[in-house]
């Protein structure tokens, strides 16, 4: 068992909401590439979508509740 500091933890929390984030992001394209290649006729945008700090620090508090929960 290792023993993380609380800025290693913070820092690992804010570093795993990032990827989950980014994997939405990129989930959220492959279904519109996965749909404009199946409908040719009803082609959609891809979403250019940023994340933004707060986002990432709002995903990682979430994150924390769950770590922290009794």
């Amino acid at each position: 068992m290792s023993n993380l500091t609380g800025f290693e933890i913070r820092a690992n929390l804010l570093s795993q909401a990032e990827g989950i984030l980014y994997s939405n992001i990129e989930r959220e394209i492959q279904a519109v590439q996965e749909h404009n290649m199946n409908n040719p006729e009803d082609i959609k945008p891809i979403p250019v979508k940023k994340i933004s700090a707060a986002a990432v620090i709002s995903l990682a508090r979430k994150l924390n509740e769950f770590v922290i929960e009794k």
